[in-house]
């Protein structure tokens, strides 16, 4: 049969080493955390807004909706949240999004939080030719720059979608860390091609998302399949196994997901869950990767 030399019980060991040797982790950069704190708490939004229906051409006008929920209710609950309990946290905002709504992006960066990259329009990198991939990295690091006062540091990829030269991209750009990746529950460097590269990973994964518990589409049968109590019980299981252990809870969240009514006290319980063992460093992503930095 004609091409069968491609299928993958075909490939040879040269071959299938190399895809898998593409972007790895490295060395785990564990605590101690700073001033002789147990665990490390890194929540994170995901600031998509209306370009979760532009990314791929989209214009439904009851889906853009949606993602204008997101601004009006969804983020002004969280940072009323955030500021009850005086803590910050990082943001990633395609960049369209924060030509959308720049004075939304202000002030998360004037109340002492994180902006970083989450793509131009929610792309999928890996569906990109690498120049556009570079040119979409970079300028939505200027765009967010121009608007906030601040260079991000971090990258998330849109859908945690990571291509062969989104590495490549990020080193070129000098970003301290990338939180897209999935390989192990603590900070760890990434490798190259085998290559140490200095990039801090701040591993994210669905079970520690909202998105994947309260996904909703009219055209597809997709609908919420869990109560926001029980969200609420994997997160905290999450949480007291990090603390446990020591390490890092990272959490994913999204304004037009956990914002409503019925789900924003989750993240106010896991909040006051980790305030209340004593010892927890509530940090942004970017100070979690300068303190990790220091093990490299």
């Amino acid at each position: 049969m004609a091409g069968i030399e491609n299928e993958p019980w075909q490939w040879s060991e040269v071959r299938w080493r190399g895809y898998v040797n593409r972007v790895r982790a490295g060395k785990r950069l564990t605590p101690p955390w700073p001033d002789g704190k147990r665990c490390a708490v890194a929540l994170s939004f995901d600031v998509d807004h209306e370009t979760l229906e532009l990314y791929n051409g989209g214009k439904s006008i009851g889906r853009l909706s949606c993602g204008q929920y997101g601004n009006r209710r969804g983020m002004p609950r969280i940072m009323c949240l955030l500021r009850k309990h005086d803590i910050k946290a990082s943001f990633f905002v395609p960049a369209i999004a924060a030509k959308l709504y720049p004075d939304e992006q202000r002030s998360v960066v004037d109340e002492g939080h994180e902006i970083g990259i989450h793509g131009w329009i929610h792309e999928l990198n890996s569906l990109l030719p690498p120049e556009n991939e570079r040119d979409l990295m970079m300028r939505s690091a200027d765009t967010l720059e121009m608007i906030t006062g601040t260079r991000p540091v971090g990258l998330r990829t849109p859908s945690w979608d990571f291509s062969e030269k989104t590495l490549s991209i990020a080193r070129e750009m000098g970003l301290l860390y990338d939180s897209s990746l999935m390989a192990d529950d603590s900070c760890y460097e990434l490798l190259e091609n085998g290559e140490r590269t200095g990039v801090i990973e701040i591993p994210v994964e669905w079970i520690r998302d909202d998105a994947p518990y309260f996904a909703m589409s009219a055209t597809e049968p997709l609908r919420p399949h869990i109560s926001p109590e029980d969200v609420l019980g994997i997160f905290m299981r999450e949480f007291e196994q990090a603390y446990h252990e020591g390490e890092m809870f990272q959490l994913t969240m999204h304004p037009h997901r956990i914002g409503y009514r019925s789900r924003i006290w989750i993240l106010e319980e896991v909040i006051r869950a980790a305030k209340a063992k004593g010892d927890v460093w509530f940090a942004t992503h970017r100070e979690v990767a300068e303190h990790a930095s220091l093990a490299l």
